[in-house]
């Protein structure tokens, strides 16, 4: 229960208007020792609760510190996308209803304007992508002293997109804060670790892995795609057929387009893309969600972050760059113990990628047939490479060659 974690009533009020009567894995793991004021350093699965599991003790620690002077924002919370950014400030005005505080959001896309209003209406936690948020305070117009708590989401994200330099410089602007916290989808590679011992102090390491219940209940295959025609066939009978909630990923903005354009008079879908004007895509998502429209289209710009409840599948239309992109595609469904479909439709030049994923994931990628839609070609033989053999012979003679050759 939340209310054994020793959170103020109105915290866990928040949290039971939620849903929620139990802490996850990671809310267990962090709370406790983040409500101590460690650092901490904590590597969680996407739909885990990780939000609640740094935003419960932050709110604890400004309930606990009421503050003396009408300042600027006292935690700091940075994430790397708009979407991701505008997710975790809903959950976090969710869970601080009933406690008195306020949580405002600032990224790019938005004009200067509404930052302003925003600023000049001092919220309590500041949810924000590292970019917009330096530009304020190389103008001047935001002031890092007050942080007291600063936490970094999706830190692999952050250095995927080349943000680690800024937020070093964020981090040094608020080097009077008391805690920082640091969550990652993994903590392995030299980059995240690199980016821990520099931002924290001393932390308090978790590495959480869900239990059952929060697992991701996804059931994956994939189909064998002969042309684009038949791939396009394929997606239209899913589509057609118990298709509640749907997220198709498409690699390139061109290739979106063109998909959108064959489905649109059919279909009611709307469209996630890069560089798209922050009013359409907060408009997209909104429709995506309240279920007026059915199936989202999007690049991998909404692959990480949009945690939309009950999607009932993932398509990937077109494969990813990488088994990590396809992790975190796959986990905008099945999220925190639902069940999910994710179908991969795939071309001969792309079948490379089905026994990579299984090395990646560790599970069976098997493919499915549909009646009516079965493909006319095998799957291609994946050739391996073949090692050389008897290096050390080889390296024998060569040295032997060179004596000779210097007698």
């Amino acid at each position: 229960m939340f209310e054994e974690l020793e959170l103020d009533d109105a915290l866990c009020r928040g949290v039971a208007e939620m849903g929620y009567t139990q802490p996850t894995s990671i809310q267990a793991m962090v709370i406790p020792d983040a409500m101590e004021g460690f650092d901490i350093l904590a590597s969680a699965p996407t739909g885990t609760g990780k939000t609640a599991a740094y935003i419960l003790p932050v709110a604890q620690y400004l309930l606990d510190h009421p503050k003396r002077i009408n300042g600027s924002a006292r935690a700091l919370v940075l994430v790397p996308t708009r979407e991701l950014a505008i997710q975790v400030a809903e959950q976090a005005n969710k869970i601080i209803k009933f406690a008195g505080l306020r949580c405002d959001v600032i990224t790019g896309g938005i004009n200067y304007g509404t930052d302003k209003a925003i600023f000049e209406q001092k919220p309590d936690i500041l949810v924000a992508t590292p970019g917009r948020l330096f530009e304020h305070i190389e103008k001047e117009s935001f002031d890092c002293r007050d942080i007291e708590s600063l936490v970094l989401d999706e830190a692999d994200r952050m250095l995927d997109m080349g943000f680690s330099a800024v937020v070093n410089q964020i981090a040094a602007e608020a080097r009077w804060r008391k805690q920082s916290m640091l969550f990652s989808a993994t903590l392995e590679g030299r980059g995240v670790r690199t980016f821990a011992q520099e931002l924290l102090n001393e932390p308090k390491e978790f590495n959480a892995s869900p239990s059952r219940k929060e697992k991701a209940k996804t059931l994956q295959w994939f189909h064998l795609c002969d042309d684009l025609a038949h791939k396009d066939a394929l997606l239209e009978h899913h589509l057609q057929h118990s298709i509640e909630s749907c997220i198709v990923f498409i690699k390139t903005r061109e290739r979106l387009h063109a998909l959108k354009d064959k489905l649109m008079n059919k279909y009611g879908l709307v469209y996630l893309q890069g560089e798209m004007p922050q009013d359409k895509r907060n408009a997209a998502l909104a429709k995506f969600k309240s279920g007026e429209a059915k199936i989202l289209l999007a690049t991998d710009v909404a692959a990480r972050g949009i945690d939309v409840p009950n999607v009932s599948h993932v398509i990937n239309y077109d494969m990813p760059r990488g088994a990590d992109v396809y992790v975190h595609r796959i986990g905008r469904t099945g999220r925190a113990g639902a069940k999910g479909t994710a179908i991969s439709l795939i071309e001969a030049h792309d079948y490379i990628w089905v026994g990579k994923i299984e090395r990646y994931t560790g599970e069976s990628f098997k493919a499915r047939v549909v009646d009516g839609l079965r493909p006319k070609h095998k799957a291609p033989k994946l050739v391996k490479k073949s090692k050389p053999k008897n290096k050390a012979k080889r390296k024998k003679s060569k040295d032997t060659s060179k004596k000779r050759s210097k007698k």
